[in-house]
């Protein structure tokens, strides 16, 4: 008998008394997607020349044309505060996304949609949320959650052939049932139940399921034209024990008998529409359930696997464009905006406030779109997915309360000239849907990692599945192997692997030496805990940033090596170690909380090496701040996506920007006449060209000015 079978044989028991239970659902979303770069990361060893290889972003002809044209034409439609006022898009504005094609972006040309890939995808969306969140998600939820990814991947021929050409052009608007009252975050235990029988239609006996539903939070029922719907399939004839089908997935259209929607809900007063579906005995025949009786039972499966696309792309893109936007105002605003006979942008705590907004969207930004390249590339990275929803919807947070700070008395002044305040309104949205990040952060991004990207857990718990000790003592001895290599590695230092850009090879060092020690981390709070991590939320969520904080910062490193641009490295290098700081940080945070004083003692020998202590000093804070100041070229690199509406406070703030070039260096002497004089004419005749500072002075009254209204 061999070793590993020996090793198999004693370890068999007690391993699987201490593997956590796995529920078909929960195995089908661990099984959903593929695992790439973070599977690296988890491993302990980044290879940066697998990280290297995948990209760069690229959109082809058709996609930057649509870019460029459409998505622009579209954003020069959208007024902010007029959308607002009047909780919804202008009636031009719909026709214009159907006649256009938005809602049918990753429709195959060969079913009448435009074929965009997922970098194209996720442009259009980041680019119209920075100028209406709104319009962004009226576009967003047909292309990523919904039935047009459902049909592409499981629809039977027939519902491919009647619905996709609808769905592409807009004569079919979609939204998605899946979240019901008593079943929010856990979408898994939905209790809306479809019984199978039969009935007769139009003069036939069809047999399909007669469903009761309670849907809410639905983005788009209220206009929606056809509704996708997830319910449990229930057989009443077959035993006792047997009867639960498994959840399904099926197409009904508006209006179907028993089907009551059209009533709004109001999420933050936003003017998207969101509303809830109720159905009693709605009778959903057998060729409405996307695929057929072939796929009844197999919807949670379908929703995982579609979940990995939409989810990188759709909420993220949001988080991104308030990130960008955030940024450009408080730029922009502190130039413009003088206090004390000084742009406030030149005070210490609003420049530290931009460099860390212009470090944190470097990186967040960067793992953005390594994430599209990897999709583009055919990967379903459904962990990195969840990473991205995660964190960037929590620093489009961050970056709009940030920029509310900067901008004091402006920002909280409703109007048409409000700059951030319709958006910091909207944060908590992105926060809560597709699963509330507190849900996602505790126990999805380190609990789906655990066994999806370790490289030897999922072979151990297949090997006690299928009752193999040998399998099992094999997969130890890897393991085993495994947790040396990252000991030796936390000890003294890991070895890089691959060719990391020359100008960021200290902080791939720095990526490589932090993942050594989570690798290792990991393994030992696994093996202490057992399956009890699952339910040590804290821990499990401490595990979760750090991988998170080690894939941003290898997404930086990735941007800059793709993007090729010196000016930029500063950014870079300073985005990636704020990261490898929090990581670090809250790794040695999960030491001090571990219930083993054993490893609390081995601490600091664990982690040594791990924290780096200059991550943004005050004074690279501040020459970056500097730097955005005075190059407008670096501002539109970090926020490239920046779109122009139509008229508002962005569109002012954009108009001075764009007329301060020509007295650039008189405004502090044409701003001190103003204070005196309060005269407009009187400060432009100062200049040297009074007509290009009257027109800039005007422009930057509209940007300090805030709305009144009549009683």
């Amino acid at each position: 008998m061999g070793l590993a079978s020996l090793l198999g044989r004693a370890a068999f028991k007690p391993f699987a008394k201490a593997l956590p239970p796995m529920g078909d659902t929960e195995r089908a979303a661990l099984e959903a997607g593929t695992v790439g770069f973070e599977g690296d990361l988890f491993a302990g060893r980044p290879d940066f020349d697998a990280l290297r290889a995948r990209g760069p972003n690229r959109l082809t002809d058709d996609e930057r044309a649509f870019i460029d044209t459409e998505v622009r034409t579209l954003n020069a439609m959208l007024d902010d505060f007029a959308i607002d006022e009047a909780r919804d898009l202008p009636a031009a504005v719909w026709q214009f996304l159907r006649d256009k094609k938005f809602f049918g972006m990753i429709i195959p040309k060969a079913h009448g949609g435009l074929g965009f890939g997922h970098f194209a995808h996720a442009a259009v969306v980041t680019r119209i949320a920075t100028v209406n969140t709104s319009a962004a998600v009226t576009v967003m939820v047909p292309n990523s959650l919904g039935p047009a990814e459902l049909l592409l991947h499981y629809g039977t021929d027939a519902q491919k052939a009647h619905y996709l050409p609808r769905l592409a052009d807009g004569r079919d608007l979609p939204c998605f049932g899946l979240t019901s009252p008593y079943a929010g975050s856990d979408a898994a235990s939905i209790p809306d139940v479809g019984v199978l029988c039969e009935r007769d239609v139009d003069g036939q006996r069809v047999r399909g399921f007669s469903v009761t539903f309670d849907k809410r939070y639905i983005t788009l029922a209220p206009v929606a034209t056809v509704v996708g719907l997830a319910f449990q399939a229930v057989d009443p004839a077959r035993p006792e024990g047997q009867r639960e089908l498994g959840i399904t997935c099926a197409l009904i259209p508006v209006p179907t008998g028993g089907m009551t929607i059209g009533r709004r809900h109001r999420p933050m007063d936003s003017a998207f529409m969101n509303g809830p579906i109720h159905g009693e005995n709605v009778f959903v025949p057998m060729d409405w359930v996307i695929g057929g009786e072939a796929r009844v039972g197999q919807g949670w499966r379908m929703l995982m696997e579609s979940l990995a696309a939409g989810r990188a792309i759709s909420l993220p893109g949001i988080g991104a464009a308030m990130q960008q936007t955030a940024l450009f105002v408080v730029n922009g605003y502190g130039q413009i905006r003088e206090q004390f006979g000084l742009p406030i942008g030149k005070f210490h705590a609003i420049a530290a406030i931009t460099a860390r907004m212009a470090t944190d969207l470097y990186a967040s930004d960067a793992a953005r779109r390594y994430t599209a390249a990897a999709l583009d590339a055919g990967e379903k990275p459904s962990l990195a997915g969840a990473i991205l929803k995660v964190h960037l919807t929590e620093a489009g947070r961050r970056a709009a309360l940030d920029g509310m700070d900067v901008l004091g008395g402006k920002g909280i002044m409703g109007g048409p000239k409000n700059l951030l305040g319709v958006a910091y309104r909207h944060a908590p949205i992105a926060i809560t849907v597709e699963g509330a990040n507190l849900l996602t952060r505790s126990l999805i991004i380190f609990g789906q990692g655990a066994v999806r990207c370790h490289p030897h857990v999922l072979a151990e718990m297949k090997a006690v599945e299928d009752n193999d000790p040998e399998a099992l003592g094999r997969a130890l001895l890897a393991h085993g192997g495994h947790v040396l290599r990252n000991l030796w590695g936390s000890l003294v230092h890991p070895a890089l692997h691959g060719t990391p850009p020359a100008d960021l090879r200290a902080e791939a060092a720095m990526i490589a030496r932090l993942s050594s020690a989570f690798a290792l981390t990991a393994d030992l709070a696994m093996g202490l805990l057992g399956g009890k991590l699952k339910r040590l939320e804290l821990l499990s969520a401490r595990l979760g940033d750090v991988l998170s904080a080690l894939y941003l910062a290898s997404g930086a490193l990735w941007r800059y090596d793709m993007e090729g641009d010196p000016t930029m490295l500063p950014f870079a290098r300073a985005a990636i170690r704020v990261q490898l700081a929090r990581g670090a940080d809250t790794l040695h945070d999960l030491y001090v909380n571990l219930p083993s004083g054993l490893l609390r003692l081995a601490a600091p020998l664990l982690l040594r090496g791990t924290r780096q202590r200059r991550a943004l000093t005050d004074k690279t804070a501040l020459a970056l701040a500097e730097a955005l100041r005075a190059d407008p070229a670096l501002v539109g690199r970090l926020c490239p996506d920046i779109g122009q509406p139509r008229s508002g406070g962005l569109r002012d703030l954009m108009d001075a920007l764009a007329l301060s070039a020509p007295v650039t260096d008189e405004l502090a002497e044409l701003n001190g006449v103003l204070r005196r004089t309060r005269s407009l004419a009187q400060a432009a005749a100062r200049s040297r060209d009074p007509a290009a500072a009257l027109a800039y002075l005007r422009a930057a009254d509209r940007v300090i000015q805030v709305d009144d209204f009549a009683p």
